[in-house]
């Protein structure tokens, strides 16, 4: 399963999933912290909800909510999410994914 995977987004894990899987936040009402953010009527809010992102950099030490709220965002938005890790990935990963995101954008109009 695509780390982003919009159709299983919103899907419960099952009971043998990790806890922290299983009580991970689903929607942004449900997401916990960066209210200056993501609160209603803040700017990363208003984008998610209107469905106009620019591309975003989650950064941070683990366990902070970088995963889960890119997963709300793929989940809430139409707009096409690669996840890469910057531990493991390389510079010719990115590319590849930047000319991706530039074919769908210029020939696919995603």
């Amino acid at each position: 399963m695509d780390l982003f995977d919009q159709k299983n987004n919103n899907k419960s894990p099952a009971p043998s999933a990790p806890l922290a899987e299983r009580v991970r936040p689903k929607s942004l009402d449900e997401f916990v912290g960066q209210q200056h953010l993501i609160a209603p009527g803040k700017v990363l809010r208003q984008a998610i909800e209107s469905d106009r992102l620019v591309s975003m950099i989650f950064w941070g030490p683990p366990g902070v909510g970088k995963t889960t709220l890119a997963r709300i965002i793929a989940g809430v938005t139409k707009s096409e999410f690669f996840a890469i890790s910057a531990v493991t990935s390389g510079v010719k990963e990115v590319r590849k994914i930047i000319e991706q995101a530039d074919f769908n954008r210029t020939k696919l109009g995603k």
